[in-house]
């Protein structure tokens, strides 16, 4: 590397936080605690808002259980992303290139940026939202305005890893609170949220039905978290013998259980919140971020439920873009040994973004843009089986993963599932073609 290159972020993160050799369980676990809640942020970024609005508002609380599903799938699918990082030492980008053949692994590549491009399509289009509703700023103004959060990236890079990973834990806790007091505003039907946990026929007959589903899949289970966890857990100075590092796989799984189970909570909120505001008095066709927000303090009776419903919003979009970087920066290295300066990396994904989000914003009006939100949550459904396989089959081989290989029983359910998520995919594409 030339004096003038940029670092690699691999390079400047891995083993930067110090694990203590002995002491109490409960402090050894507590260093490991943080990467869970990166990964977390993908999970209810403004994505999942927009499609938990729209199947909340037209279905009720009858799609709850695809949130819980998901969110199960993804504590075993992050465990695998952990294990693939502490065991083999590489994030799943760097796997794909040293593991794969070179084409397939370019392949793969393009699909984690249109995922990743997806993802962040999602942050511009919600952090925008969230502008335009607490300070009243016109969408394509605020879309603009997005690009500015390249600094806040720049920031995180001089102040260091473990400031970021707290940065993102008061955030999300500020996210949950702002849900907890607007559920207790709206006081759901308890009755209704139970049932919505059993699947129902007609989640497998109506295609519209299974869209929504598809779309909180995809905005649960994201690939490109698979890819940051992967790298994440290896920021911790882990012991080179087996055992320190069996530890480690056990200490990043129950992070990352505990920051998803959290993300569950919040994302069953936006759900039932959705149900018990919109559906239960007749407006099934909610879908719009803005729209949600001036009907929301109405109907509950606070004004204060907007303002709780916008200042949520930014903060999961700025939680997001500061993941979202971090992760581009990963694929791009990982994949092609491209080496851009984290700043740089995100005015180029931004600049990606912003351009069709203006495009819709001043074509097809400010309502097209929850279009463009469910849309990109689609898509990131189906970009999932090709960081989810991968994934799996690396985990489950010795000769990469050592004495750290996946349980079969993990392997088996993990293939379980990403059957599951490939049969759903594929009636999709069916519905859409038919």
């Amino acid at each position: 590397m030339t004096p003038t290159a940029p670092a690699r972020v691999s390079a400047e993160l891995r083993r930067s936080i110090a694990v203590p050799e002995g002491g109490a369980l409960l402090r050894r676990l507590f260093v490991f605690l943080g990467p869970g809640y990166l990964v977390a942020t993908g999970y209810m970024d403004p994505g999942n808002w927009a499609t938990a609005l729209a199947a909340g508002s037209k279905f009720g609380a009858a799609l709850l259980f695809v949130a819980v599903l998901s969110s199960l799938m993804a504590i075993v699918l992050q465990s695998l992303s952990a294990r693939l990082g502490v065991g083999a030492g590489l994030d799943l980008a760097e796997a794909c290139r040293a593991h794969m053949p070179f084409p397939v692994a370019i392949g793969l590549w393009l699909l984690a940026e249109a995922g990743i491009f997806a993802t962040d399509l999602a942050e511009v289009i919600g952090t925008a939202i969230g502008l335009q509703l607490l300070f009243g700023l016109p969408l394509a103004i605020g879309i603009l305005v997005t690009a500015l959060d390249a600094f806040l990236v720049l920031a995180f890079e001089r102040l260091g890893f473990r400031k970021l990973e707290l940065f993102v834990v008061a955030t999300l806790l500020l996210i949950g609170l702002s849900f907890a007091a607007q559920l207790a505003l709206a006081r759901p039907d308890m009755r209704a949220v139970a049932q919505g946990l059993i699947p129902s026929r007609q989640f497998f007959t109506d295609p519209e039905m299974l869209y929504l589903g598809l779309g909180i899949l995809g905005a649960t289970v994201m690939p490109h978290n698979l890819f940051l966890h992967s790298f994440v857990v290896q920021t911790r100075a882990v012991g080179v013998s087996t055992e320190k590092k069996r530890e480690a796989v056990r200490f990043a799984v129950i992070d990352s259980a505990i920051a998803l189970l959290f993300a569950l909570l919040v994302n069953g909120a936006i759900l039932v919140l959705a149900a018990a505001a919109f559906h239960a008095h007749g407006l099934t066709e909610v879908a719009e971020l803005g729209e949600a927000h001036r009907l929301i303090a109405p109907l509950l009776g606070e004004p204060v439920a907007a303002t709780l419903f916008a200042v949520a919003l930014i903060a999961c979009g700025l939680n997001s873009t500061v993941t979202a970087t971090l992760t581009g920066q990963i694929v791009m290295e990982g994949f092609i040994r491209l080496r851009l300066r984290p700043t740089t990396r995100r005015l180029v994904t931004r600049a990606l973004a912003i351009a069709p989000a203006i495009a819709v914003t001043l074509s097809a009006g400010e309502s097209a843009t929850a279009r463009l939100l469910v849309l990109s949550q689609v898509v990131l459904s189906l970009t999932l089986p090709f960081a989810m396989v991968p994934l799996i089959v690396f985990t489950a081989r010795r000769k990469i993963m050592g004495a750290l290989v996946a349980p079969r029983r993990t392997t088996l359910l993990a293939c379980a599932i990403a059957v599951l998520i490939i049969g759903l995919n594929a009636k999709l594409v069916w519905d859409a073609v038919a």
